[in-house]
C-alpha cells in the first residue's frame, strides 16, 4: 500500500483529524482547493439539521512546504461547529440501541450500558474527513490525467433515466452527465425523476421514515495495468469493494454490470477488444467495468453502489433498553431523511483514494515529477509496444 490515511474524531466532538501518509512531493495543495468538495457532501435534498450549522472547512496543518506536499504526511483538521452547542447542556444517556445503527453490535463488544460512545464514532460525521483526504487524491488523480464523476441512478425505488453505464466510453459526455448531476437537488440528470425523487423525500420526512438509493461511480482515462492479478488483497476490484462498503450506509457494491453477469450469456458480459479503436483502452463496451482480473484495462472504471436508507427515523422502532432488558422504542435524534445525493462525494473520495494508491504504486511515490514521466511513457507505448518492451 503507498498510500496510508487514518481519521479521528466524534461526531460532536471539538473536530475531526486526519492523516494522509505517502503523496509525492511536488502536489500543490491549498484548503481553497478542498472546499468545493466539502460543500458538496454538504448539500442535496433530504440533508438534516446539522448540515444548517456546519460550515465544514479544513485546515492544513502539516505536510506542505511553500504550497506543495513536501513528501511528509499531510496532518488535517475540520472542527465541529456543533460542538460548542453541545457544551451548554449535558446529553442524556442513550440506552436504547438504534436498530440499523452501530449502536447495539458495539455496545457488546465494548461492554458499555449506553450507546453514545458508540454513535459518536460511528457517525457519517466522520466521512468529511474522508472527503478532505480523498480530495488530496482527486488533485493527483487530476495531474495524472485521470477524472472522477458520478450520479445518482436511483432514489426510494425510483430509477433516472439515462444512457447506460457500460455505453459511456467517452469522458466528455461523462463529464456533461455529471455537470448536470450538480445543478440537481438530488443529482440526476433526468426532469422527470427529479421531481418524483423530491415528492418522495418530502414524503418521507412527513411520515418520520428515510430513503436509500443508487449511485453510479466513474474514472476516466485510467492507465493499463493498475492494480494485479497476482495477490487476492491487491486486486483492484477488492480494494474498491473494500473501501467503498467501509462507507456508513453502504449495503452493496457492483463493478460493471455486477449481478446481471449471472443472467447474461458469456457473450454479452465480455468486451470484445477491438484493435481499431485505442483510444478506448481497445474495448468496444465496458461491461467490465474498467477491470478484468484485478486490473484496470484502460476502459472507464465504473461501479454501482447501493445505500440503505438512514437508521435514525422519527418513526421509531423495537428495541430493548440496556440497563433494564425491557423492551423499548429507539430513541429519535436529529437525522438526515435521505444521504444518497450527499454520499455521492464521499463514495468519489474512497474510489479517487484507491485509484491514487494503485497510481503511486505502479508508477513510484516519491516525486510527482517522476511519477508524471512513467505515466507519460506508458501511455505513449501501444498495446504491442507494452508486450515488446517487457
Amino acid at each position: 500500500m503507498a498510500l496510508r490515511h487514518m481519521t479521528a474524531g466524534d461526531s460532536h466532538g471539538p473536530g475531526l483529524l486526519g492523516i494522509l501518509e505517502g503523496m509525492p512531493a511536488g502536489l500543490a495543495i491549498t484548503e481553497e482547493l478542498l472546499l468545493p468538495e466539502l460543500q458538496r457532501r454538504q448539500a442535496g435534498t433530504g440533508s438534516g439539521g446539522r448540515m444548517k450549522i456546519e460550515r465544514d472547512r479544513a485546515r492544513i496543518l502539516a505536510g506542505l512546504h511553500a504550497g506543495r506536499t513536501s513528501g511528509a504526511p499531510l496532518g488535517l483538521l475540520i472542527e465541529n461547529l456543533d460542538f460548542a452547542n453541545w457544551q451548554n447542556h449535558q446529553p442524556p444517556e442513550y440506552t436504547v440501541p438504534r436498530p440499523g445503527h452501530a449502536d447495539l453490535a458495539g455496545a457488546v463488544k465494548y461492554g458499555l450500558d449506553q450507546t453514545r460512545p458508540i454513535s459518536e464514532r460511528a457517525s457519517a460525521r466522520e466521512t468529511a474527513m474522508r472527503v478532505a483526504i480523498g480530495t488530496v487524491a482527486r488533485l493527483l488523480l487530476a495531474q495524472a490525467g485521470i477524472g472522477i464523476y458520478s450520479r445518482v441512478v436511483m432514489l426510494g425505488g425510483i430509477p433516472a433515466q439515462g444512457r447506460p453505464a457500460e455505453e459511456l466510453l467517452d469522458e466528455a459526455e461523462l463529464r456533461r452527465i455529471h455537470s448536470a448531476c450538480e445543478e440537481s437537488p438530488v443529482r440526476v440528470d433526468d426532469a422527470a425523476a427529479e421531481a418524483a425523487m423530491q415528492a418522495a423525500i418530502d414524503n418521507a420526512r412527513e411520515s418520520g421514515d428515510s430513503l436509500g438509493g443508487s449511485v453510479e461511480l466513474f474514472a476516466c482515462n485510467p492507465p493499463i495495468g493498475l492494480g494485479t492479478h497476482v495477490a487476492w488483497d491487491r486486486r483492484l476490484d477488492t480494494r474498491l469493494a473494500a473501501a467503498l462498503m467501509s462507507v456508513p450506509a453502504v449495503k452493496a457494491v457492483e463493478i460493471g454490470i455486477g449481478s446481471d453477469v449471472g443472467v447474461r450469456p458469456g457473450s454479452l458480459v465480455h468486451d470484445q477488444v477491438d484493435a481499431d479503436n485505442p483510444a478506448h483502452g481497445a474495448r468496444s463496451s465496458n461491461r467490465a467495468g474498467g477491470i478484468e482480473g484485478g486490473m484496470t484495462n484502460g476502459m472507464p472504471v465504473w461501479l454501482r453502489v447501493h445505500l440503505k436508507p438512514v437508521a435514525t427515523l422519527q418513526k421509531t422502532l423495537h428495541s430493548v433498553d440496556l440497563q433494564s432488558g425491557e423492551s423499548r422504542r429507539a430513541r429519535y435524534q436529529r437525522s438526515d431523511v435521505c444521504i444518497v445525493p450527499r454520499a455521492c462525494s464521499v463514495l468519489e473520495a474512497e474510489l479517487a483514494l484507491v485509484l491514487a494508491d494503485a497510481l503511486l504504486e505502479m508508477f513510484g511515490q516519491d516525486r510527482l515529477d517522476l511519477l508524471l514521466e512513467r505515466l507519460a511513457a506508458h501511455r505513449g507505448r501501444s498495446l504491442v509496444e507494452h508486450v515488446r518492451h517487457v
